[in-house]
């Protein structure tokens, strides 16, 4: 086929810049695409449309409502810490690291992320309950963790750190080791090319594995509930809330939903910001 002047004009600037030439989607693309969309969208427009708009600031503003939000917002920022500390490393060493088992200790941190929830509320109990592995010694240095707001924070963390893991460490093969060599080869310790080089090259890994991981944690439910029961003010979280609400006042869980919603969309949306050709980042 003969190339038309519009072909050519096309590979010229081709050449010259190839971020100015779109790519070739296809148009069938558009189609699951836009049900895929939907399919996000529609339900989120439907609890939208369910609330009781006249006495909506009353149900969100009750006592129980209050706590429940507080004390969501306090252990999923607790909770983030927990994996930040645990996850940087542990994606680090299973990034960059060669030892025997890697592979299988990269499977079983990510075991949460297929586990239902529920399941792993059990194992922390079988953990850190009264006579689980580890409750019977922390019970005798006067420890009581399950059923309090500890047992909360260490459930989300359960839950929440295999995405900030999966995150930093594909980041971190993303972005290579070719600069930490030459810095290590200038005299850094590994401290300083960890501080300076390897986290500022994959920090937008780490922010959205951040985000991530405050996000699940705040929609944690069956580990805490299992793990942590609900006791208001104390383990009682806002998805825990909604759970009890649905049962006998509707109206006041499809608020708190909504609730929930808005500061998921809130966090994500704050994490992300348009660069000056408006791609996100």
């Amino acid at each position: 086929m003969t190339p038309t002047t519009a072909d050519r004009a096309t590979a010229a600037r081709a050449a010259r810049d190839p971020a100015e030439v779109p790519a070739g989607l296809p148009r069938w693309a558009y189609l699951p695409a836009a049900v895929g969309g939907l399919f996000v969208v529609l339900p989120l427009a439907a609890l939208t449309a369910r609330v009781d708009w006249t006495g909506y600031w009353s149900l969100i503003t009750s006592a129980s409502a209050r706590a429940a939000l507080v004390l969501s917002l306090q252990t999923a920022a607790a909770s983030t810490v927990v994996c930040l500390v645990l996850g940087i490393p542990l994606a680090l060493v299973l990034a960059r690291g060669r030892f025997p088992g890697q592979r299988l200790l990269r499977s079983l941190v990510l075991v949460p992320l297929v586990l239902p929830p529920v399941v792993g509320g059990v194992a922390l109990l079988s953990t850190f309950g009264r006579r689980g592995l580890l409750g019977e010694s922390t019970e005798v240095l006067g420890l009581q963790i399950a059923f309090s707001t500890t047992a909360v924070v260490l459930a989300q963390s359960f839950v929440a750190l295999p995405f900030l893991v999966v995150s930093l460490e594909g980041a971190l093969r993303t972005a290579g080791e070719r600069y930490e060599v030459v810095a290590a080869g200038l005299g850094a310790s590994p401290s300083t090319v960890l501080r300076r080089v390897t986290l500022p090259l994959v920090w937008p890994g780490l922010s959205s594995g951040t985000v991530l991981c405050f996000a699940r944690a705040l929609g944690e439910f069956g580990a805490t509930i299992t793990f942590a029961g609900s006791l208001e003010g104390v383990t009682r979280t806002l998805p825990l809330e909604i759970y009890l609400q649905r049962e006998t006042d509707p109206d006041a869980a499809v608020a708190l939903s909504l609730v929930l919603v808005a500061v998921a969309v809130v966090v994500i949306a704050a994490t992300h910001r348009r660069d000056a050709h408006g791609a996100w980042r």
